[in-house]
C-alpha cells in the first residue's frame, strides 16, 4: 500500500453521521414532506388529490418497482466501471455496499447527494486508493453518470419544439432549457482542455514561493476535474469497460423515467412519453437547491410544477409524483442503512485482512505460503 494510503490521519468512522445531524435532516425533511404534500394542495384548492392515492392500479405499482431495481442494478454497474479496475479491484458485492450506503448518505448532506460523495470518498481511501485517483475517477464517475441530463434535455427539448414527439411546445419548457443544458455542456468540454501542469504554469506568473505554492493549489481542483473529464472519455478505448459505463449512465435514466411512467400509467393517465421525460429532467433541476437534504421537497414540487405547466391534471400529478418518490427514493433507503452497516464492518475486514488494492498481492502470498507447506509435508 501506497504511503499515501487511507492509514495517514484517516479515521474508520464517518463524522458525518451525528445524532445532532441526523434529527436536523429528520425535521428538515418531515416539514418539507408536510408542506409539499399536505398544505401546498389546500392552498391550491386541490385539498382532495392525495385521495386518490388509493386507486392506484398495484400491477404498474410493481412495474414501477421493477424498473427501480434497474435503476440501482445500473447506476451500480456505471460505478464498477469507472472506479474499478487497474487502480482498485472491486468485488460486486462491495460495490453494492459502497453505492447503497451512498444512498442513505444522501439524506445527511443537501446539494444533489453531497452526503453519497463523501461517504464515497471515505470508502475508497479506505479501501487504499490514492486521494488523486479517487478523485478523478469519482469526477468521470459523476461525468457519466449526468451527461446524459443535459443530452435528453436538448433532444427532446427540440422533438418537442419541433412537433416530431407529441406535447406541449412552449419556448420555456423546450427550448430554453436544450439552450441552457447545450451551454453547460460545450463549458464542460472546454472545461477538458485545461492542462495537468496548470498549476506550474499559473506558478510562473506569481512572485515569491509560497504565492506561487497558492497558485499552484488553487489550479489543482480545475486540473483533477479537467483530468476525470479525459479520464471518463478514455474509457471508451476499452470496450468492456466503456460499454459498461454508457449501459449504466443510460439505464439509469431510463429506468427512472420509467417509473414515473408507470406512476402515471397507475392512475389511468397517458402521459406523452417525450413529456415525461423532459418534465422528469426539468423537476431534477430542484435537487440542486441547498437547504432540501438530498432534494427532498424541492423535487417533488420541481416536478409536480413541471407537469402542471406541461398541462397534466393537478389532481392526477400530485399522487403520481408521491409514489414515484415513494417508489425510486424512500423505498431504497433501508437497503441503503442496512449496506451502511455492512459497509463498516466491511472497512474493518480490510484493515484486519488486507485492502482491496492489495488483494492480488495477498492471494499471491497466500497461494505461495500454501505451496510451500504443502512442500514441506
Amino acid at each position: 500500500m501506497s504511503p499515501e494510503g487511507p492509514a495517514n490521519g484517516e479515521t474508520a468512522e464517518l463524522p458525518i453521521f451525528t445524532r445532532r445531524r441526523l434529527i436536523q435532516t429528520a425535521i428538515v425533511v418531515v416539514a418539507l414532506l408536510v408542506g409539499i404534500y399536505f398544505l401546498f394542495p389546500k392552498l391550491v384548492g386541490l385539498g382532495n388529490a392525495l385521495d386518490k392515492l388509493d386507486q392506484a392500479d398495484p400491477v404498474w405499482i410493481a412495474i414501477a418497482i421493477g424498473f427501480n431495481i434497474v435503476a440501482f442494478g445500473t447506476y451500480i454497474a456505471l460505478f464498477k466501471a469507472v472506479v474499478s479496475g487497474e487502480a482498485l479491484r472491486l468485488r460486486w458485492r462491495e460495490t453494492y455496499e459502497i453505492n447503497m450506503a451512498g444512498l442513505a448518505a444522501t439524506l445527511i448532506f443537501s446539494a444533489g447527494g453531497a452526503g453519497g460523495i463523501v461517504l464515497t470518498y471515505w470508502a475508497l481511501r479506505k479501501a487504499g486508493m490514492r486521494r488523486h485517483e479517487v478523485a478523478r475517477r469519482m469526477v468521470a464517475f459523476l461525468t457519466l453518470h449526468y451527461a446524459f441530463y443535459p443530452l435528453a434535455l436538448i433532444l427532446f427539448g427540440v422533438l418537442l419544439r419541433t412537433g416530431v414527439l407529441s406535447g406541449k411546445s412552449s419556448v420555456e419548457l423546450t427550448i430554453i432549457p436544450a439552450g441552457v443544458a447545450g451551454a453547460l455542456l460545450v463549458l464542460s468540454l472546454l472545461f477538458a482542455l485545461i492542462p495537468p501542469d496548470l498549476g506550474s504554469r499559473a506558478a510562473r506568473f506569481v512572485k515569491g514561493e509560497r504565492g506561487r505554492e497558492i497558485a499552484r493549489r488553487v489550479a489543482k481542483a480545475p486540473a483533477t476535474f479537467a483530468e476525470g473529464f479525459r479520464f471518463a472519455l478514455s474509457l471508451f478505448a476499452h470496450p468492456s469497460q466503456g460499454g459498461l459505463a454508457v449501459i449504466g449512465a443510460a439505464g439509469f435514466w431510463a429506468a427512472n423515467i420509467g417509473i414515473l411512467w408507470a406512476c402515471f400509467h397507475a392512475f389511468g393517465v397517458h402521459v406523452p412519453l417525450a413529456v415525461v421525460v423532459q418534465g422528469f429532467f426539468l423537476g431534477m433541476v430542484a435537487n440542486l437547491i441547498p437547504f432540501a437534504p438530498a432534494g427532498v421537497g424541492a423535487v417533488d414540487a420541481g416536478m409536480i410544477g413541471a407537469f402542471v405547466l406541461f398541462g397534466i391534471p393537478e389532481d392526477t400529478v400530485f399522487p403520481a409524483v408521491l409514489i414515484y418518490r415513494l417508489v425510486a427514493f424512500w423505498m431504497p433507503i433501508p437497503f441503503g442503512v442496512v449496506a451502511f452497516f455492512q459497509l463498516r464492518k466491511r472497512v474493518h475486514e480490510w484493515e484486519d485482512e488486507g485492502l482491496p488494492i492489495d488483494r492480488d498481492a495477498t492471494i499471491q502470498s497466500k497461494v505461495l505460503a500454501t505451496s510451500i507447506d504443502s512442500e514441506r509435508t
